[in-house]
């Protein structure tokens, strides 16, 4: 059954919607804050905290694992399992949150921030 399957398609097809998600989550890594429109940052969210919960695990099936979400980008997988993991062990989850900033001027966007708590 394909019950709570949906997501948000960010009105762009697959291939540039994993590529938009894997930049913004090598981002987040790098910054560890990112301002974002509200709707890129809640498709983001569930991806992101499921790279977190793979670096607490921290063998090296895991470590692999999200070399090939981060597209191979070794410093964002390193500063993930070494920096970031550690700081969420004894945390079951809830590793982001979304701070809401406003409409964007140009075009009204609901812009927010995503940030690791």
């Amino acid at each position: 059954m394909r019950h709570a399957k949906q997501r948000n398609k960010l009105s762009r097809d697959s291939a540039h919607r994993k590529a938009l998600l894997r930049t913004m989550s090598k981002q987040l890594i790098q910054h560890e804050r990112i301002r974002t429109t509200q709707p890129k940052a809640k498709a983001l969210k569930p991806e992101f905290e499921k790279l977190i919960t793979l670096a607490k695990r921290g063998d090296l099936h895991a470590r692999r694992q999200a070399l090939s979400k981060l597209d191979q980008d070794k410093f964002a997988v390193h500063k993930l399992f070494e920096e970031i993991a550690p700081r969420y062990k004894e945390r079951p989850g809830g590793y982001t949150r979304i701070v809401k900033l406003g409409a964007r001027r140009s075009d009204s966007a609901e812009m927010v921030y995503l940030e690791l708590v």
